[in-house]
């Protein structure tokens, strides 16, 4: 596996190290904030607001990188400032300390995400990108399935004691610090012409960039407005009558079949073709939301998030592997942290509207709704989205 380089092995163990602790938060999270008063429609729109300000700061601080021509400084400060919101998160409980908290959280992927994911494509060629985004978000699900183990190993002892479990977290993410710090400042040294990018100017792609990048970030975007956060699946688990520690256990299962699908997923990306790798996986998540809408049962939600691991492995690292194809290398920063960008504006909407709909409706329109318009993007993607030629690029 010779296209895994030093740098790729760093990013995916400074990922490792940084999901471990914001996993090791996430299944607990919800119901943290249901224990301190916050209501379904409060944690929706928090989620929301958190994952638009890390959408908006990926697009603009992936093409301030491409500008500046540095790469590295922005991963570095990403981590470090998502390493520091964690003990953040458990001094008080007001609203707006918990806002603050979470969005400085949100704030440090912004920052380092369009960075990252262009220093990974950087490293990899036309032929093996699925492997290596693959390999990344294998690496980076490892930790999400270790975070939840630490969680559930430390609730077994103190049961119903969150506050304890965001300074334990603070640990691994000073080691992902800690590993940032053996990137090597392989940069662009001649900073481009002309003055520095305004906060939106990253949206100025959406023009300037190719036909077939329009039309396949389109389709993904359509299915982001009605992809609302995971923590709704996790409150539907509790709506199955699991314990605690039954729901971590499940979010562990999940990252597993995540963390072990995403490689290989990857491998058959490359040789099968990103496309249709990619629709299989909005396949299933349309099978997950359907099912999630129709039943209660607990068995039944099990195997479903299960299944839904599977969906996660396959569209993921897969999605940026399809658009890096599809733009040229000096914009990369500024592409795939856009369309971090744009995701995460359309998950405010989507986060906020499935609360609403929950709270009027119930929980089985809300999932029923974001099953029936993936099926819509599958359609649209499976007629209108071009399918990257392996082993070329733009």
């Amino acid at each position: 596996m010779k296209y895994l380089t030093r740098t790729i092995w760093i990013l995916s163990l400074i990922s490792l190290f940084t999901d471990m602790a914001s996993e090791m938060l996430y299944p607990i999270l919800p119901i943290y904030l249901n224990h301190i008063g916050f209501s379904v429609m409060f944690i929706g729109l928090l989620e929301g607001v958190a994952e638009a300000t890390a959408g908006l700061s990926k697009g603009y601080f992936g093409k301030l990188s491409d500008h500046l021509g540095k790469k590295t400084p922005f991963v570095q400060l990403g981590y470090s400032l998502s390493a520091l919101s964690k003990p953040l998160l458990a001094l008080f409980t007001y609203p707006l300390w918990i806002f603050f908290s979470r969005t400085l959280d949100r704030l440090g992927k912004g920052i380092r995400t369009g960075a990252r994911d262009a220093l990974l494509s950087a490293e990899s060629s036309p032929a093996n990108k699925g492997k290596v985004f693959g390999f990344h978000r294998s690496m980076d699900t490892t930790g999400a399935v270790l975070g939840p183990l630490l969680a559930l190993l430390y609730l077994n002892y103190h049961p119903g004691s969150y506050r304890p479990l965001f300074f334990i977290a603070f640990i691994p993410g000073c080691l992902a610090v800690l590993c940032s710090g053996f990137l090597k400042k392989r940069e662009t040294q001649m900073e481009k012409q002309g003055p520095r990018p305004g906060f939106f100017s990253f949206l100025s792609y959406w023009k300037n960039g190719s036909p077939a990048y329009r039309k396949l970030v389109g389709g993904l975007l359509v299915f982001a407005l009605f992809n609302s956060s995971d923590v709704f699946l996790l409150l539907k688990g509790k709506q199955c009558g699991l314990s605690d520690s039954s729901l971590v256990w499940v979010y562990i299962f999940y990252n597993l079949i995540y963390a072990f699908g995403s490689f290989p997923l990857g491998i058959l990306a490359d040789k099968m073709g990103l496309k249709r790798i990619f629709l299989m996986g909005l396949l299933l998540f349309f099978l997950v939301y359907g099912g999630m809408s129709l039943s209660n049962n607990t068995i039944v939600y099990i195997l479903l998030y299960l299944v839904y691991g599977l969906y996660a492995a396959a569209t993921d690292g897969v999605s940026k592997a399809w658009i890096s194809h599809l733009v040229v290398k000096k914009d990369l920063g500024a592409t795939l942290g856009g369309f971090a960008g744009y995701q995460s504006i359309c998950a405010l909407l989507a986060s906020s509207l499935t609360g609403f709909i929950w709270l009027q409706f119930g929980q089985g329109p809300a999932f029923l709704t974001s099953a029936i318009v993936t099926l819509m993007v599958i359609l649209y993607l499976k007629i209108w989205a071009s399918s990257p030629v392996i082993g070329e690029t733009t």
